[in-house]
């Protein structure tokens, strides 16, 4: 009986291995364009652009948000490129229905990028500064409206590393119950290792 070499297993193993592990994401795919915002964002007096597209051929509808600074030529160079940051419109753990809420909005002001969020009724801002080639997280302001009278909002500063957290009555600036707190923050949150999770748990 003929011995098979050792070289020949192994050789077999890697081809193996390398079939069924390599799974590359079809970034072609994401091909419907949902939001285009053009704005300075790293303080270079040349618009940016922030592009949030929509792949149409799979059936969970991820989105992809892109951010392209725009090079002293005048050429777009794309920086961040983030499948994670917006769940996807019918997420798998679902079974087929809808997450529920809207898509994000982005919008570019006072040259820092904010997205938007509507999630279970909780407004949500997010707001991200250009600094050294990243974009970070440094503020998230929330409100929810009690279906009455009164809302329940937090104001949250990575950079003070504060959390602020208060109610108001509608019609009324006189705030309610204030709370004021601490938080541990030792490095800023970067928006391309973000996921929508991760920004539900602050």
């Amino acid at each position: 009986m003929k011995k098979t070499s050792p070289y020949f297993i192994i050789f077999f193993l890697l081809m193996e291995t390398g079939l069924y592990s390599q799974k590359p994401v079809q970034k072609d795919n994401y091909t419907f364009l949902v939001q285009t915002e053009e704005g300075d964002l790293n303080k270079d007096k040349r618009d940016d652009k922030v592009v949030l597209t929509m792949d149409l051929k799979d059936e969970t509808r991820p989105l992809t948000v892109q951010i392209f600074l725009t090079q002293p030529d005048h050429k777009q160079k794309l920086v961040v490129s983030s499948t994670k940051l917006i769940e996807s419109e019918y997420p798998k753990d679902k079974n087929g229905q809808h997450n529920g809420n809207t898509i994000p909005d982005f919008i570019i002001e006072d040259g820092n990028l904010k997205m938007l969020t509507d999630i279970k009724s909780r407004k949500s801002r997010y707001e991200f500064r250009y600094k050294q080639n990243n974009f970070e997280l440094i503020k998230i302001s929330r409100v929810i409206w009690d279906g009455k009278n009164t809302t329940s909002e937090t104001e949250i500063d990575l950079l003070t590393k504060t959390k602020v957290e208060f109610d108001q009555e509608l019609g009324s600036d006189k705030i309610l119950n204030k709370r004021v707190r601490k938080i541990k923050m030792d490095i800023l949150p970067k928006i391309q290792n973000l996921s929508f999770s991760d920004l539900e748990k602050y």
